[in-house]
């Protein structure tokens, strides 16, 4: 994974080339960072204390925030650093552990998406043989599956991307080091890098997309068939809250990645880039704890054991 070839730092251009949105977008990566560790540390919290959260559902849910804590701060703490001051360089290795760390985590939230897809898949489609189906054993195995496979993927895709004949100037035309971003700094022959990412994203994106549109599909088929409105308005929002993240993650994802190659659709691109970097996972607390009572009833619940031990 070391370029013996290109020692020197990257530059991350990032939105160099508007000036007057710097220090506006260093107010909003930090109150979205700063909103997507309280949200998603809270979640976790509540899904490890609260007896009634040791569910198959927050048991995925915990799992996805704790990604988007990592995701997120392997990018933004360098990210601040670059929209404060006028250094926007990032060391080899840096690059290299962040690019590694992304792909990592992005792929395995991919995965995780579709996972919790065919959660809400059975209990909504299966409710009575639910317990079964979805078991604490079956739970375990399709979260580590998922973080399994995208490790797989961060270690198949990391070291060709690294290896590539980068251009002299160094210039990533990005915020973060991504491997569209780097295929475009390589001044070589990048066709097996490009064939590598469109064989991933087909895999990693493509397919599980299609399984969770399969999903929610099925869903939609079952709740039609639900004779009272109460019943069919339970059924949807025991889906709404994953069905608007899969949408938020999975549109800004595709606009990074499966992109045409012109310099409109990469400007707009590092724009989605950023928002599946900072937005979404800020985002997702705050869809699954206004959408879903049992959290709001677990923090509650929360305070009020903190509240009686300071009492006591």
């Amino acid at each position: 994974m070391v370029n013996q070839s290109s020692p020197e730092d990257f530059f991350l251009l990032g939105f160099s080339e508007h000036p007057e949105l710097e220090n506006v977008l260093f107010v909003v990566v930090l109150t979205s960072y700063l909103l997507t560790l309280v949200g998603n540390t809270l979640i976790i919290l509540l899904s490890v204390l609260d007896p009634r959260l040791h569910s198959p559902m927050y048991i995925f849910l915990s799992n996805l925030s704790l990604l988007d804590l990592c995701f997120t701060t392997s990018c933004v703490p360098q990210m601040l650093v670059n929209l404060w001051g006028t250094k926007k360089t990032i060391s080899f290795f840096g690059c290299s552990v962040q690019l590694f760390i992304f792909l990592f985590l992005g792929s395995t939230e991919c995965i995780l998406l579709t996972v919790m897809a065919f959660d809400r898949y059975v209990a909504v489609c299966q409710p009575l043989h639910y317990a079964t189906i979805i078991h604490p054993c079956l739970c375990q195995q399709l979260v580590a599956g998922a973080w399994v496979i995208g490790l797989v993927e961060s270690l198949v895709q990391t070291p060709p991307t690294l290896r590539l004949p980068f251009c002299p100037h160094r210039q990533v035309d990005d915020f973060v080091c991504e491997v569209p971003a780097l295929i475009r700094l390589s001044c070589g022959d990048t066709t097996y890098n490009e064939i590598q990412m469109a064989v991933a994203s087909v895999f990693i994106l493509v397919v599980p997309l299609t399984l969770i549109l399969i999903s929610y599909s099925a869903i939609a088929q079952a709740v039609l068939r639900i004779n009272s409105a109460k019943g069919r308005r339970k059924a949807f929002g025991t889906c709404s809250s994953h069905l608007i993240v899969v949408t938020l993650f999975y549109s800004s994802v595709i606009a990074v990645y499966l992109q045409p190659k012109n310099p409109y659709a990469q400007e707009r691109a590092k724009f989605f880039g950023l928002f599946y970097a900072v937005g979404t996972p800020s985002l997702n607390p705050l869809i699954y704890t206004l959408r879903n009572k049992e959290v709001k009833r677990a923090f509650v619940r929360l305070l009020g054991k903190e509240r009686d031990s300071r009492e006591s």
